[in-house]
């Protein structure tokens, strides 16, 4: 392993690649250090005290959009608005024609799909941002501005423009940071970003993990109510265990044998070769659960927001529950949404008939069954069997974490549980093999071995 990570670094090319995206990233975990000019820095996070329910929500969100939301800085926003803004453009892809017809134009179309959403971009983070400046003030007791940027409790509009406009140029920097990368680094750069976040906080949720073991010592804690050896030991089995699972699941493909049909020429034959169409058990990657975690915010503010307004207990005891990852009704909303989504975006970006009708273009077919709408529909039966196993791993990584921290004898704080047993360890896993896959092709191509091989 240390002789292939050697030559990479003998490459100019790909040592020079490698060099500046540790560069841009460097720069993008600076900016979560530089607060805005308005805030007082003495004072907590913006979420916390009575809205620490909520507070873990935002943290889940900002988990799986390179940003920090409980942090008052340039970068709070990350780069949740350009995500919010693709993924609003892959979704009118599909219903509104005109854009759909960009899709089809290839590189032109994609870079004009770009530009509309760098705009959108903005739009976004002007909108996100104003109100999230609004809310530094909205709490009297615990006020988070300076008093000299204030005027009758509340931030000048001068200051609070400027923040917004801070915020928003540091979003766009952000998603100039990973464009850099795509083009002159190596990696996607967007989700390189997010992986960086990631990363950044394990060491914190690592030390939050061992914090009970060396204030109370090396002892047992069966019994007690406390994470003793035991606990650890078993938490680090399912480490390794949810790791294993991450990488079968990412990497697992269906591989549906096609035939291409004979040609002669001549007295020569050419095709007739069998081959592989692979289809992964994973084809929606984490965007539902992305998805399902930004979606599930609406009710708490909905059913809080009525309950409070016309006096109804019950709708805000609803409030209440989805505010809270532990609750039997969130955890159902969640895994039920999470399902939704998966075969809605495998339905978005797998479409069987075009994949059809290539095969057909390409003088390919499935033995035992015809070209065209009999591929199609077979296609289509395979994908939706696959999605199911597919959705019900993404199901188990993402309510796993809670489910440990639930669990008696153990003292684990759900968002710390997540950085090691669900989402986040499978973005990274997934954003590492798709940087060694890049890596290899580099390395391959100058006659090298592989970093998998």
């Amino acid at each position: 392993m240390w002789e292939k990570i050697r030559v990479i670094f003998t490459i100019p090319e790909l040592r020079q690649k490698i060099l500046l995206t540790l560069f841009l990233l460097a720069i993008y975990r600076v900016g979560f250090h530089i607060p805005l000019p308005i805030v007082d820095q003495s004072k907590s996070g913006l979420f916390s005290g009575s809205q620490g329910d909520f507070a873990g929500l935002l943290d889940k969100v900002a988990l799986l959009s390179a940003s920090d939301l409980n942090r008052i800085t340039i970068f709070g926003l990350g780069i949740m608005p350009y995500i919010s803004a693709s993924i609003i453009f892959q979704l009118l892809g599909s219903v509104w024609k005109p854009l759909e017809e960009l899709q089809k134009e290839g590189e032109s179309g994609r870079r004009k799909i770009n530009e509309y959403t760098r705009y959108a971009t903005v739009a976004l983070c002007f909108v996100q941002s104003w109100f999230y400046v609004g809310a530094l003030d909205n709490d009297p007791a615990n006020m988070k501005v300076l008093p000299q940027f204030l005027v009758d409790g509340s931030i000048t509009f001068t200051w609070h423009f400027i923040a917004v406009m801070i915020m928003t140029c540091g979003t766009i920097f952000l998603m100039w940071l990973g464009e850099q990368i795509d083009e002159y680094g190596i990696g996607n750069g967007i989700s390189l970003l997010i992986m960086a976040g990631i990363v950044a906080r394990m060491p914190a949720a690592l030390m939050q993990l061992l914090k009970p073991l060396w204030e109370n010592g090396l002892q047992l804690g069966v019994g007690r109510g406390e994470t003793g050896i035991e606990t650890l030991l078993v938490l680090a089995v399912l480490f390794v265990g949810v790791i294993a699972g991450v990488v079968f699941i990412t990497q697992g493909q269906l591989r549906i044998p096609t035939q291409s049909a004979k040609h002669f020429r001549g007295r020569r034959v050419y095709g007739g070769t069998k081959q592989y169409l692979p289809l992964k058990v994973n084809q929606a990657g984490v965007m539902p659960i992305i998805f399902a975690s930004s979606l599930l915010m609406f009710p708490t503010f909905i059913f809080s927001w009525l309950g409070s307004t016309f006096g109804i207990t019950w709708l805000t005891r609803i409030g209440d529950s989805f505010s809270r990852e532990s609750s039997f009704v969130y955890c159902v909303c969640y895994v039920a949404m999470i399902y939704f989504f998966c075969y809605f975006w495998t339905a978005i970006t797998f479409n069987p008939k075009d994949m059809a009708d290539n095969l057909k273009n390409f003088g390919s077919y499935i033995p035992g069954y015809r070209p065209g709408k009999r591929t199609a529909d077979h296609l289509e039966r395979i994908m939706v069997r696959i999605t199911y196993v597919g959705a019900g791993f993404l199901a188990i990584v993402a309510i796993a974490p809670t489910l440990i921290s639930q669990s008696p004898g153990v003292q684990i704080d759900p968002a710390t549980a997540s950085f090691y047993g669900g989402t986040g360890l499978l973005i990274a896993v997934s954003v590492a093999f798709d940087l060694v896959q890049k890596i290899d092709s580099h390395l391959v191509m100058r006659n090298y071995k592989g970093l998998l091989e």
